[in-house]
């Protein structure tokens, strides 16, 4: 396969200082030590490092923020128009899979390109390239992260990261579901884990490229484009109810109560992030492997999860804020 893992995501919120808050506080995440394209200064001397101290934000007001031994996975850029997607990076082995896979691209039709050593260096990677899926989401194909082994969560969070990339995200497509299918499996190799149809045409597609059970998922829910939510996976139960205690005590609206999902048996909750889409913390889930095949599944989850019902998510699309 092409693509071996969901790298890092990048969104864009009105106030970025709103989002770590919230990331720190709430979800359990890191600041980044260093932001992209910082000088870490040398080692060992006091003073020489990095600009933003360990703050995780960049002079523009980006925020970056870390999970594991990267430095960083997920980032939020001011911006008062776009409060959802603003890039989604995707991780190829090395240059040559680089290469091939913009070539690939360019030959079925795709506008694609490389980018420049200063376009790798804004990510923290060694090299990357640009292109679109058919929902308009920009991709990051890149290789090479700058790996960053200092991470401590400031709420004791462990999260299920590494190779398998920093969880999932599950996109709205509208009626663009079957050419977001042949691209992101066809051209690049993502494999489907098993799907769910609701009626009334609704339906969610996972798809794999590394053992998480999905890394990448494909809804098609009304006439609804953008993210439905991110899912990032912790390595014991406590840190998931220990999450939704303090989403509890901070206000935050729960979308999708605990349960365990039928399909990748997830037990996780879902919570409405700032400015929009929703974020989900789960563990537990199946890993897969070469010999999996493909299920449908044609009932709800196992046991809780309720608001994530295609008519609970519409009405929850639809009180998003707008931009």
């Amino acid at each position: 396969m092409s693509i071996c893992s969901l790298g890092y995501v990048g969104f864009g919120a009105p106030d970025p200082s709103v989002w770590l808050d919230y990331a720190t506080n709430i979800i359990g995440l890191m600041p980044a030590r260093a932001c992209p394209g910082e000088d870490w200064g040398i080692p060992m001397m006091p003073g020489s490092g990095p600009k933003s101290a360990g703050s995780g934000i960049a002079e523009d007001g980006s925020i970056f923020l870390k999970m594991d031994d990267w430095q960083w996975r997920i980032a939020v850029h001011p911006d008062s128009e776009n409060r959802g997607i603003r890039y989604i990076g995707l991780e190829v082995t090395d240059q040559i899979a680089l290469e091939q896979l913009v070539a690939d691209l360019k030959a079925a039709g795709h506008a694609a390109e490389l980018g420049s050593a200063k376009h790798a260096s804004v990510r923290s990677v060694t090299g990357i390239a640009f292109t679109r899926d058919p929902c308009g989401n920009e991709l990051e194909l890149f290789y090479g992260p700058v790996i960053d082994r200092k991470f401590n969560s400031p709420l004791g969070m462990e999260f299920l990261a590494g190779t398998m990339g920093l969880g999932h995200l599950n996109l709205l497509t509208s009626h663009f579901l079957e050419e977001a299918q042949d691209f992101y499996t066809r051209i690049l190799g993502f494999r489907m884990s098993d799907y769910i149809q609701f009626g009334g045409g609704n339906v969610a597609n996972f798809y794999h490229c590394n053992p998480r059970h999905h890394s990448i998922g494909l809804l098609k829910v009304g006439q609804a484009i953008g993210v439905h939510h991110l899912m990032l996976e912790v390595t014991n139960v406590d840190n998931v109810l220990q999450c939704f205690e303090r989403v509890n005590d901070a206000g935050i609206e729960i979308t999708s109560t605990v349960g365990r999902h039928i399909n990748d048996n997830m037990l996780s909750f879902y919570m409405r992030s700032p400015f929009g889409f929703d974020v989900e913390i789960g563990f537990d889930a199946t890993l897969i492997d070469e010999n999996w095949t493909p299920n449908q599944f044609v009932e709800g989850d196992i046991w809780g999860h309720r608001g994530l019902d295609p008519e609970s998510i519409a009405r929850n699309l639809a009180s998003m804020p707008k931009a």
